[in-house]
């Protein structure tokens, strides 16, 4: 709503100033340019005609802008960086990312940790007026640094969180337009845009930024992004302004570009809103939900610890006599007990989950990156792991999409089509007449072109189908450019996934027009009613040779070949350009049969797919019989499943496609629309998590539709210590494990699946009881055990429960690897993250024991009890594996 009240404002603003009189700034001029950004940007965003009539057009607009609307900008380097200059670069201003320190400053804004911070202040006071420096001022200063670590620990983590988001956001807006400079056509980035360049748009594609329609066919603009309005403009030579950000619906153009940038119509209303905050996952979400009811818990029993403490102390105090006399001492003494109690909290809060969550999905997103599989939210990776159904495109996803024409029916005979094969081999048999038919349908009725680069040499543009065409026609010895110039394009119906094919009419040199058509086999034969003979004749089809014709199309199909066919009209001179090209009454020139090789490792991993328990379809525009093959080739169709194409399924009632939609694997023929519908009904009717793959153009509908379109001392230092070990660390080292291929033997998590699992419940017990048992017992029975007496007893008892405790955690660690086998080490040490982890948590430990005991409450131990400590705590690997044996159902 934002959107569309601004564009009509800054539209009503621009018409209210029309009628001012242009003076070109001596900046531009001696830049060599007739117009500046501003100008231009009043044109276009105004949709100002009568300013661009007084400017002389879009050829006058070009002029005043120093390019040529057939051979684009020069690109000496001088010119580009002048036009550059006066006119600005195709880059939006971005927020700036935060600086670590705003992430230290955030972890700072923890409530826990700034009452423990308050405790520290108070216990610096306290402790050094009672005490005097340095030695009163221990205890406070164990606790800062405990904070200081725990928050850097945070913030470094939250830090390269951001780091790696700011990469992927980089790489998925990596978006290449074709443009022509120098006369050349090439592929830039749009970020290297200027004003002044010719960009060739087609279906699908985003405008990258304002300009104005040169030339172009059937140009449909998807402009909602921007008005909030769902119909398409149509876009001509007399309503021709194009705006950054909207999307080409249908047809095809050449766009001059005005206005590149925070300049153009977008940027400034992205410079009025600022980005919300990264959404979180629904995980993320039950995951923070868990930690407030648990720290509600933990602060429950804080104030219950607390309040013992102190009516222990209160008591103590009666007792003796002393109840109205109070010291520094006794002020301590609270203090260390409200310490304790903020600590119980800081450690009962598991701030660990939600980080574990991010981090994992973080990885996720960028190993995604690296496979070239772009996710563009967050949540997506984590329903990712829970897809029950797969509705897979199949060109481009289960193919390589790198197509090439490898069979032709032409004059009758079919023939095998080869790189190595001779022009003149291929070619004999074929009447000179049917092959420059051939040659005039490939090279005019195409959205593709063929074009000669800086080197010199020679290039095909285009769709992979377009590509295979186009490069069909070059090895049967025909010349794009000189085709192309025998007659003149009146008319251009692009392809689009509706209709299934694509026609255009040409006005021939010797008086009339003739159409060609190519598309869907079946669609565009169904509309022939002629065909050429072996000698190049034009016959009558009958129902021998249609027959003959549907069987070629099945041979091809069942080859795994993508089936195109071609035809033209003779129209005389009656064909008027408004109005739409007439189907029927056309003679078939020839099918090609184009190969799409099956992309290396599909069979394996739709395998894999099964075996976990997910169902793979393919939906796809292409003939059955082609869908079938492939679908075979790939292991998606099986002997109990079925092939359905997209029209019998559209006449299907719901009570039939209840039934139906569990056993569809193959869906062929489908419209967008046909796709639409079976996500919907498996995410509605089924409740299955539906994950789509596809090109994101004709299948944006079911893109859109998926879930898938992711004893304490006085500071609690040893406790902070702990919390940082199991929450932050445990979380780092954990989220970063690199994923295995037994994952995908586990049944996926329902879309109202159990978060935490009856395995994980059975292991957290397990472990749980052990620890407890071996805290509980050091703590009644530890001084006997290690013949400890004197002064430094309940110290030393303390400092090897803490020992034990941490090195409990330490192979915990280790042991909740994996969830449900022994054997815990495997491939260990290719997570170099979860090694790191490890060895810096063991070498702390080690320093704050021997070292740190001022600070940490903690006194060194002799070698025999830190060989008993670690001991204790590795007993805790056996007890885990001996409780993974324990049977018990996976939910």
């Amino acid at each position: 709503e934002k959107f569309r009240i601004a564009v009509l404002v800054s539209q009503a603003a621009l018409q209210f100033i029309q009628g001012i009189t242009y003076t070109v700034p001596t900046v531009v001029k001696n830049a060599g340019f007739q117009i500046c950004a501003d100008e231009l940007g009043s044109i276009v965003e105004g949709h100002n005609v009568k300013k661009l009539r007084d400017h002389g057009g879009v050829e006058g607009i070009a002029n005043k802008l120093s390019t040529s609307t057939a051979n684009g900008i020069p690109t000496f380097e001088d010119s580009l960086s002048r036009r550059k200059k006066v006119h600005g670069i195709n880059k939006f201003t971005n927020i700036p990312p935060k600086d670590f320190w705003v992430f230290v400053w955030e972890s700072l804004q923890d409530t826990t940790l700034t009452i423990l911070a308050a405790c520290a202040f108070i216990s610096l006071i306290v402790g050094i007026t009672m005490e005097g420096w340095p030695k009163g001022a221990h205890d406070g200063l164990g606790i800062v640094a405990s904070i200081l670590l725990v928050v850097f620990v945070t913030a470094t983590s939250d830090y390269k969180q951001s780091l790696q988001f700011k990469d992927l956001d980089k790489e998925k807006k990596k978006i290449a337009v074709q443009v022509t400079r120098n006369g050349y056509r090439q592929k830039i980035s749009i970020y290297d845009l200027l004003p002044g360049d010719i960009v060739h748009l087609a279906i699908g594609d985003q405008i990258p930024a304002d300009g104005l329609f040169v030339s172009g066919f059937s140009l449909l603009i998807n402009e909602s992004c921007l008005t909030g309005e769902s119909e398409p403009v149509n876009v001509t030579s007399d309503n021709p302004f194009l705006l950054s950000g909207t999307k080409v619906q249908d047809g095809s153009c050449k766009m001059l570009v005005t206005t590149v940038g925070m300049r153009t119509q977008w940027g400034k209303l992205m410079a009025t809103l600022s980005e919300g905050g990264d959404d979180e996952t629904p995980l993320q979400v039950k995951l923070n939900g868990v930690a407030t009811v648990i720290g509600k818990i933990g602060l429950f029993f804080a104030v219950v610890t607390f309040s013992v403490l102190v009516q222990g102390l209160f008591n103590r105090k009666l007792h003796d006599g002393s109840h109205w006399s109070w010291s520094g001492e006794d002020a301590l003494e609270i203090l260390e007990y409200f310490a304790v109690a903020v600590t119980i909290v800081v450690v009962a809060v598991p701030e660990g989950l939600p980080l574990a969550v991010t981090l994992s999905l973080a990885f996720a997103m960028k190993k995604m990156m690296n496979e070239k599989a772009l996710v563009r939210h967050l949540a997506a990776c984590e329903t990712m792991g829970s897809a029950t159904n797969i509705c897979s495109d199949k060109t481009g996803t289960l193919t390589t999409n790198h197509m090439t024409v490898v069979k032709a029916y032409i004059c009758g005979k079919i023939r095998e089509v080869s790189s190595s094969l001779e022009t003149s081999a291929f070619c004999s048999g074929i009447p000179d007449s049917s092959l420059r038919m051939l040659l005039q349908s490939i090279f005019n009725n195409t959205g593709g072109e063929v074009v000669k680069n800086e080197d010199n040499k020679i290039e095909v543009l285009g769709t992979p189908t377009e590509t295979a065409l186009l490069e069909f026609g070059l090895l049967l010895g025909g010349d794009f450019q000189a085709v192309q110039q025998e007659s003149k394009m009146v008319k251009v119906e692009p392809f689009n996934s509706v209709k299934k094919r694509m026609g255009v009419v040409l006005e021939i040199p010797g008086g009339g027009f003739r159409a060609h058509c190519k598309g869907a086999s079946e669609i565009i034969l169904a509309a022939c009613d002629k065909v050429m003979d072996s000698n190049g004749e034009v016959v009558l089809l009958n129902e021998a040779s249609i027959n003959h014709l549907k069987d070629t199309i099945e041979q091809f199909a069942s080859n795994a070949l993508r089936t195109l066919c071609l035809a033209y009209k003779e129209m005389g001179n009656e064909f008027c350009a408004e109005n739409p090209i007439p189907f029927g009454g056309y003679t078939c020139i020839g099918i090609v049969g184009i190969k799409d090789p099956v992309r290396p490792g599909v069979k394996e991993s739709v395998a894999i797919c099964r075996s976990a328990g997910i169902t793979v379809r393919m939906v796809t525009g292409d003939n059955i019989n082609t869908a079938k093959a492939i679908a075979r080739e790939c292991g998606i169709l099986t002997d109990k499943g079925i092939a359905i194409e997209g029209p019998e399924f559209r006449l299907k009632s719901e009570e039939e496609l209840r039934e139906l939609i569990p056993r569809i694997q193959v869906m062929a023929r489908s419209s967008p629309l046909d796709k639409h519908t079976l996500v919907k009904l498996l995410r509605t009717t089924f409740e299955e998590v539906c994950a789509v793959t596809g090109d994101g153009t004709n299948d944006a509908p079911a893109l859109h539709e998926a879930d898938i379109g992711l004893a304490m001392g006085i500071s609690g230092t040893e406790l902070l210590w702990v919390n940082m070990i199991m929450d932050t660390l445990g979380a780092l080292a954990l989220a970063t494990e690199p994923p295995n291929d037994d994952l995908m033997k586990r049944p996926p998590v329902g879309r109202k699946g159990n978060f935490i699992s009856n395995v994980m419940w059975r292991n957290i017990l397990g472990q749980s009881c052990y620890q407890f048992f071996i805290i509980w017992y050091l703590q009644t029975r530890g001084k006997a055990v290690f013949h400890l007496g004197g002064p430094n007893a309940d110290l030393i008892l303390n400092t090897l429960i803490f020992n034990t405790f941490v090195f409990s955690q330490v192979f915990n660690e280790i042991s909740s690897r994996e969830m449900e086998k022994i054997n815990v080490f495997k491939g260990i040490l290719n997570n170099y993250v979860f090694v790191a982890v490890l060895a810096s948590t063991v070498l702390f430990q080690i320093i704050i024991i021997e070292f740190l005991g001022t600070f940490a409450n903690t006194c060194p131990l002799t070698l025999q009890q830190w060989v008993s400590s670690v001991s204790l705590g590795f007993l805790g690997m056996p007890i885990a594996a001996a409780v993974k044996m324990i049977p018990i159902g996976p939910m």
